[in-house]
């Protein structure tokens, strides 16, 4: 690809070694020239290196010029790559299936030298101007991910922070979730959906009173209840949209105290019926939330906490999913170790 300092390069395609010589003279002044005498030899070479733009025949036997444009815009490493059509097909029809083959111009012939240096000037100008504002639109676009991931995970801290001052629980439940989602050969994309999302699951304790989050013993019948809102309030405010993020979290915050045996809440679902994604966030959640202090318990040590989830495996937990979280304990813990929860004292 050309740069400040380099001149573009360009591919004349041609079975005829006159008409490449006139554009070679034409434009040899001015950029780097690359030569093919067939369709395929130019598809083989626009894979091979940099070409900057195409100056296409259409009659080659073979594989005629049309072909040959159609397949370089099939494929994703040449379909950028602007084709003109310099030909001796000068009819309204040709023109058209050459432009709906994908090429930007369509030059006939006899060739006149100056028409064709402008029209490759201003088309890499063109194309130029193109990827700039595409390297710019991308980087936006970057920007704004990064940005709603953020406001994602201090959401979820925001919940965290009512009964747990640091909000680590969070940073180490979405660590955690796309630790097992890999193990579980998830796309890595998917893993990655997880390991955002998963920040919202508590969302919902926001909308808990504090005499409940923070009761250092025993809940009672009517105050469990209570807790248990928070899964539908979660859901509540995280919202019904079809933008990835935001269902994967509102799915993460209604189900991940669903239960394999249909014994949890809110729903009472059943095995497969809770979503994938809740039944990895109910697992790690659990581990996270026995080896970490609470108002009403000590800390678990890693072994009885990876004991007691062996335990509810086939109950509480997907069997599949706790074989997975029992493969995963070395970098499981190693998370653990880096994100410590803060003990403040007074």
């Amino acid at each position: 690809m050309k740069t400040a300092s380099t001149p573009a390069s360009v591919l004349i395609v041609d079975d005829i070694p006159q008409n490449i010589s006139l554009l070679n003279a034409a434009l040899m002044s001015e950029y780097t020239i690359k030569v093919a005498s067939s369709g395929q030899q130019a598809i083989d070479i626009c894979l091979s290196m940099p070409i900057d733009i195409i100056l296409l025949d259409v009659m080659m036997p073979e594989m005629d010029g049309f072909e040959t444009c159609r397949r370089l815009k099939e494929n994703p490493q040449t379909c950028a790559i602007p084709v003109i059509f310099v030909t001796a097909r000068g009819e309204t029809k040709d023109e058209s299936m050459g432009f709906t083959c994908g090429a930007v111009d369509y030059i006939t012939k006899p060739i006149r030298a100056a028409i064709v240096r402008a029209r490759v000037k201003t088309h890499l100008a063109l194309h130029d101007q193109n990827h700039a504002l595409s390297c710019l639109v991308q980087e936006r676009t970057e920007e704004l991910d990064k940005s709603r991931l953020e406001i994602l995970h201090r959401l979820g801290s925001a919940g965290e922070y009512r009964d747990n001052e640091t909000g680590l629980h969070v940073v180490r439940v979405c660590h955690y979730s796309r630790i097992i989602a890999m193990a579980l050969g998830l796309p890595e994309q998917e893993a990655e959906l997880l390991y955002n999302t998963a920040a919202l699951h508590d969302t919902g304790k926001i909308g808990i009173p504090d005499s409940i989050l923070l009761k250092p013993g025993k809940l009672d019948e009517e105050e469990w209840k209570i807790m248990k809102t928070h899964c539908a309030i979660g859901h509540e405010i995280i919202g019904a949209n079809q933008n990835s993020l935001l269902k994967s979290a509102a799915t993460i915050a209604l189900t991940h105290h669903e239960r394999w045996d249909g014994s949890g809440y809110p729903k009472g679902l059943k095995g497969s019926e809770i979503p994938l994604c809740g039944r990895i966030v109910s697992v790690v959640d659990m581990f996270d939330a026995l080896t970490s202090v609470r108002p009403y318990k000590s800390a678990w040590s890693v072994g009885e906490a990876v004991e007691e989830i062996e335990r509810c495996s086939g109950g509480h937990f997907d069997p599949q999913i706790v074989d997975a979280f029992m493969l995963k304990i070395p970098e499981l813990t190693a998370v653990q170790h880096q994100f410590v929860d803060v003990v403040v004292t007074t």
